[in-house]
């Protein structure tokens, strides 16, 4: 065939053909992914949520400023200190994220990531990752004021290097999975207020001081075991193996509410 020819079988070509004919370019990696949704969050919340942070941070401390008329030592104020640290993480990866989601879904951001090559595990992974780092300075913070105003030791914080983590994906997971299940932007909005008013309720507050019917629903929250291992810490001699159940309970946890999240984000961009 000449290369006239050539060119005539070319020119009939229609769009379709060409298009179905160009190679895709090939599914980006999770790992890198996940590294470039992350900065790409990280730069993109630091300004809008910083105030926000600071506003979470205020709450906790004013918490457990109040409760302090209330619980003079022991066990009540260790529960105290944890639960008002770890609500610094529900209200950011919880709250903040559920109406995050919601807002993209509503506003069809989600089209936007289904026509990119990466897989849905990044996006839901690198957007929880995201949140959660803005919590580790207001949880430090609140966890220190916290001590020092109940006169609790300092020796073991270095455990909020494990809580934060695990407590945040634990809970991202489950804002994410609230903010692309609910079918309204508002429902969203609404679920993740709601959930973060049960981790205030449930964790800042003493589990002995609460009905028996209402501490079954605490040990379905997810930061009820990251609040709990950070409270055996305050001990003089911490069960460490306990400690340990604890966040492993938590890691646990986390990894079902992220991959149910996946599994939303996936629903939720095919609609």
């Amino acid at each position: 065939m000449s290369a006239k020819s050539d060119a005539a079988v070319s020119a009939r070509r229609t769009p379709a053909e060409e298009t179905a004919a160009a190679p895709l370019a090939p599914r980006a990696r999770l790992l890198p992914a996940l590294a470039a949704v992350y900065r790409a969050q990280l730069s993109r919340a630091r300004v809008a949520r910083i105030p926000l942070l600071f506003v979470a941070t205020f709450q906790s401390v004013g918490i457990m400023v109040l409760m302090r008329g209330v619980v003079d030592g022991g066990d009540e104020a260790r529960a105290v200190v944890a639960g008002a640290s770890v609500l610094v993480v529900a209200f950011v990866a919880l709250n903040l994220l559920a109406q995050y989601f919601g807002q993209l879904r509503a506003g069809g951001g989600l089209d936007h990531y289904a026509t990119l090559p990466v897989p849905p595990a990044a996006v839901v992974l690198g957007a929880a990752g995201a949140y959660a780092s803005f919590t580790v300075p207001g949880t430090v913070v609140t966890a220190v004021a916290g001590s020092v105003l109940f006169e609790l030791p300092l020796t073991h914080l270095w455990v909020l290097a494990a809580v934060i983590p695990l407590s945040g994906a634990a809970l991202a997971g489950l804002g994410a999975a609230l903010g692309l299940l609910a079918p309204r932007q508002e429902m969203a909005t609404l679920l993740g207020q709601l959930g973060m008013s049960a981790a205030l309720l449930l964790g800042v507050l003493p589990a002995d001081r609460l009905p028996e019917p209402v501490s079954y629903a605490r040990d379905l929250l997810p930061s009820t075991y990251g609040v709990e291992a950070m409270a055996r810490t305050f001990d003089a001699h911490p069960d460490w193996p306990s400690v340990a159940l604890d966040l492993a309970v938590c890691a646990a946890v986390g990894v079902v509410s992220l991959a149910v999240a996946t599994w939303a984000y996936r629903r939720a961009a095919v609609r």
